[in-house]
């Protein structure tokens, strides 16, 4: 099972945002000792939680401190960028670090209403669901396909010489499975956030899978969200913190991270205790013996090819060690 890290360069109430990013630098070099495949960075913009509005910057960022992991967007949100300046970025980047780099692409905003029309008020058609022919674009500027009479065949992406890195599709439903699976690419689902089943979303993308297209055979990751730590009980401790900031969002609060002792310390409501029961479903917690029996089953369910970890843990050092008791446990 190949192992990977979606970091999201949480914001704690004791980590400003700029040591975040600098925090997220710093568990990438260890991922990358530790054997992680990859290490993604996702886009997500106006979340005091997320210090990290632009994917591509911190690949670069990523990638000249480690030596052998992949580093990649988890992911670029399409709808908010030129196809052009995509392509030319992440060209660039898989210039510098050839081989290493991965570029997966969502469809949602990754932000409120408001911050997506900042993001998008200039476009042309602004409302449009217009993510397939963006995404169509997006290849054209790598691999042609632009008519002859099109203005933008006389367009080159640069570095000309170099490829984009390979194109995953992420998701949370059955609509980006089949995406996927149509265009021959790699399929990420987001478990840690998706109301879908993960079992039918990866079915559908493995059954639909197109050989003739971009890659040869299909590769389906798994993203979850885990606190792993030397016990259970130090594991339940430390989760209360993903706990607390789920419930905070789900009443349209997105705070920093709260630290363990002051969310144990926080009088919940009986209706509160139940909705954090009920989104334990999506987090899995404790020691390396029982974070593994109990992915166990949702790996075999699913087929997954790789297992994507995101760990909101408030301290950084029991977030490190968290990744790496996950590694023993599964390598």
């Amino acid at each position: 099972m190949l192992l990977s890290v979606l970091d999201l360069s949480f914001v704690t109430t004791g980590t400003p945002p700029s040591a975040a990013l600098r925090n997220t630098l710093d568990l990438a070099r260890y991922a990358d000792r530790l054997g992680y495949a990859r290490y993604w960075v996702a886009e997500h913009h106006n979340l005091p939680s997320v210090a990290s509005p632009a994917p591509e910057i911190m690949i670069g960022q990523i990638a000249a401190v480690t030596e052998r992991i992949r580093v990649g967007s988890g992911g670029v949100m399409l709808p908010n960028h030129a196809p052009l300046l995509v392509a030319e970025r992440f060209k660039m980047l898989e210039a510098f670090y050839p081989g290493r780099i991965d570029l997966g692409l969502g469809r949602a905003p990754g932000t409120d209403q408001v911050t997506a029309f900042a993001l998008r008020q200039r476009d042309v058609g602004q409302g449009r669901d217009d993510f397939l022919e963006r995404l169509q674009e997006l290849i054209f500027w790598d691999r042609g396909g632009f008519p002859e009479n099109h203005p933008f065949s006389r367009v080159e992406a640069m570095p000309s010489d170099t490829p984009l890195p390979p194109i995953w599709i992420l998701g949370s439903s059955d609509y980006g499975a089949r995406l996927a699976a149509s265009m021959g690419v790699g399929y990420a689902f987001a478990h840690h956030f998706a109301s879908f089943d993960a079992e039918t979303a990866m079915r559908l993308y493995r059954e639909g899978f197109n050989p003739e297209g971009i890659e040869e055979r299909p590769h389906a990751i798994l993203g979850v969200a885990a606190v792993c730590a030397e016990t259970d009980e130090e594991a339940e401790r430390l989760a209360a913190s993903i706990d607390f900031f789920w419930l905070r969002r789900e009443q349209g609060e997105y705070r920093p991270l709260s630290s363990p002792e002051e969310v144990l310390a926080h009088p919940y409501s009986e209706a509160e205790r139940e909705r954090i029961r009920r989104n334990r479903a999506r987090l899995f917690v404790g020691s390396p013996a029982t974070m593994k029996a109990r992915l166990a089953p949702l790996i075999e369910a699913t087929q997954a090819d790789e297992l994507m970890i995101t760990s909101a843990i408030y301290d950084h050092e029991a977030r490190k060690r968290s990744y790496e008791l996950v590694m023993e446990a599964f390598g």
